[in-house]
């Protein structure tokens, strides 16, 4: 039987971590603050919404939202991210994607200001994750990643690691950031020749594929630490990851479960960017 790595245990030291510099600005007459950004009203974004707003207020993060129209004007939107880079009362700035499809989404994520872009959505945060240069913010998701193998103690040092899935949301900034602490990683892809046998000689793997149960046990071997970023709906309307659980579980050394895995530490860590980006302005 794998050793579950629960999410909950990592986000309550890292809860810890928060509140202590938040402490530590409030001492300075800071209170750090996130920018919401939302345009329309899409249902995940808003259960999203909320989960950040109740962290923030846990942690004692104030946040300020920007709620737009479904048909707002690009100009309306770019005037409103030009408001919030001029707002030194605001440290950091969440906006939802993907956007309606008449706005160019591209010009508008680059519009923000990388020192307060705290999930990796301009460039200048994206060529911060691949030159190791302190500019922005990596994803949230493939940081709560690495906050899981550090919070567990999984050595990553001389490791092979495999990543499945080369988004730049996940795939792509999660293998740099394993480079980052020493390991030697395989992108997988849906090009992928005999992926299973690519996987299986990993030590560490990462599971971002966006496809239910696509890692089975013919993936796997003993020793191996997994981690599932995947979040889909079965059949039956339950949540579940990219890799099946069940069949994954009694090969594995250790495995994220799905929920209370990866998705329970992001929000964490997107209010420790905030934290973070007010303390990088008055340390």
């Amino acid at each position: 039987m794998a050793k579950q790595l629960l999410g909950k245990e990592v986000t309550a030291a890292l809860n810890e971590r928060i509140k202590a510099d938040v402490a530590k600005l409030e001492a300075k007459g800071v209170k750090p603050t996130l920018g919401i950004i939302r345009v329309g009203e899409n249902g995940s974004d808003i259960s999203y919404e909320k989960g950040a707003t109740k962290r923030c207020e846990t942690l004692g993060v104030a946040c300020e939202k920007f709620l737009l129209p479904e048909d707002v004007s690009q100009e309306e939107l770019l005037a409103v991210i030009d408001k919030v880079n001029k707002d030194d009362n605001i440290h950091g700035v969440l906006l939802f994607r993907p956007l309606p499809k008449h706005l160019n989404q591209s010009l508008i994520e680059n519009a923000l200001d990388p020192a307060k872009d705290v999930d990796c959505m301009t460039d200048g945060s994206m060529s911060g994750v691949f030159t190791g240069k302190p500019i922005g913010f990596p994803p949230c998701t493939p940081q709560a990643c690495m906050e899981i193998l550090d919070h567990y103690g999984i050595d990553c040092t001389g490791k092979k690691a495999v990543v499945v899935g080369r988004s730049l949301v996940v795939g792509k900034p999660a293998a740099m950031m394993l480079v980052k602490k020493n390991a030697t990683v395989t992108i997988c892809h849906t090009r992928t020749v005999d992926m299973p046998s690519v996987v299986r000689e990993a030590d560490i793997v990462i599971v971002a594929a966006g496809r239910a149960g696509v890692v089975d046990d013919t993936y796997v071997s003993a020793g191996q630490t997994v981690i599932d970023v995947g979040i889909n709906v079965n059949a039956e309307g339950k949540l579940c990851g990219d890799v099946d659980f069940a069949k994954v579980e009694p090969i594995v050394d250790a495995i994220t479960p799905v929920p209370g895995g990866v998705g329970s530490v992001t929000t964490s860590v997107l209010v420790g960017h905030v934290v973070e980006a007010a303390m990088r302005k008055f340390a």
